[in-house]
């Protein structure tokens, strides 16, 4: 598998606190990786890290193929497009105007392609308006269209979403599955809304105090995450009987309660489990979500 980005033991240190711990990480080209953990964990650090902003205490990583270390890295880094934290537009000028300065300082020798970068991210009927006039939504979408000036194919966004409404989210969300499945452009997005990460990552990785936890595919995520049925039956012996029997993937929570896996046809198997006198007395079916899977696998609160 070809990545864009991997790092190898890297680490960050402010005097005493590690910020960055040993991180091991994986962004294969082509993917939306999703980038999971608490405030504090160590996310914005290495997108600061990765986009030259700070050097590595120790450890490196790799952008295409080039270490950190090598002179080349310069000029990978200019295939990155970043929005770290909060965008950094000019108030006072116009999207038009923001998009013109970004330009003029990367030393690109045309404005031919601005409208149809202000096109792309929903700016283009913005005229003379402000910055500062701006919703949050329309501010971020800004940001990530002065990030993909000069057509760079990994884009990095740090909470992307945070404080916006729902219209705002879904614009956001729609412009990032554009940018990927049009333009072929690698994102890493760094989100504590995990719900919403969920309708864009195709991969991800958890990170806990400075170093990755676990790193899933969304299919191996969704694998492990599948839908069960919890039910309290009088006998477990027998449920366990009649799931071998009917050949049944299940799993004994207690003494009363099991899961099972699958999609079984619940009438059929209540009848077989009463026919050997074993008595379902609750029910209900489970969907495990990203944010449940993040808890079990960092423990405490999902939410930052």
């Amino acid at each position: 598998m070809e990545y864009v980005l991997t790092t190898s033991d890297l680490g960050k240190s402010y005097r005493h606190f590690k910020a960055l711990n040993g991180l091991t990480m994986h962004v294969p080209k082509g993917s939306i990786y999703g980038f999971v953990g608490r405030n504090g964990a160590g996310k914005t650090t290495l997108i600061r890290l990765i986009c030259g902003l700070q050097p590595p205490t120790c450890g490196s990583y790799t952008l295409y193929g080039t270490k950190n270390t090598d002179a080349g890295i310069r000029r990978c880094r200019r295939r990155i497009g970043a929005v770290v934290e909060t965008p950094s537009i000019y108030q006072n000028m116009t999207a038009l105007d923001n998009l013109k300065e970004q330009y003029r300082i990367l030393g690109l020798p045309s404005f031919e392609e601005i409208p149809e970068l202000l096109a792309l991210v929903g700016l283009t009927d913005t005229g003379k308006k402000k910055a500062r006039d701006f919703s949050l939504g329309m501010r971020q979408r800004l940001g990530i269209a002065i990030a993909l000036c000069g057509n760079p194919d990994f884009l990095v966004l740090d909470e992307p979403i945070n404080g916006l409404d729902p219209q705002g989210i879904i614009e956001i969300r729609e412009l990032i599955l554009r940018l990927n499945r049009q333009r072929q452009i690698t994102v890493l997005i760094s989100s504590h809304i995990l719900d919403e990460l969920s309708r864009l990552a195709t991969c991800y990785g958890f990170i806990d105090k400075g170093h990755i936890v676990k790193e899933i595919s969304s299919q191996d995520l969704e694998a492990a995450c599948r839908k069960s049925l919890r039910l309290t039956v009088s006998d477990i012996r027998v449920f366990t009987r009649v799931m071998d029997a009917l050949s049944l993937e299940y799993r004994v929570v207690s003494d009363t309660e099991a899961e099972i896996y699958g999609k079984p046809a619940v009438t059929g198997l209540v009848l077989a489990l009463a026919k050997e006198g074993c008595e379902v007395t609750a029910l209900t079916e489970r969907d495990e979500s990203l944010e449940s899977y993040y808890v079990n696998l960092i423990g405490g609160e999902a939410h930052e």
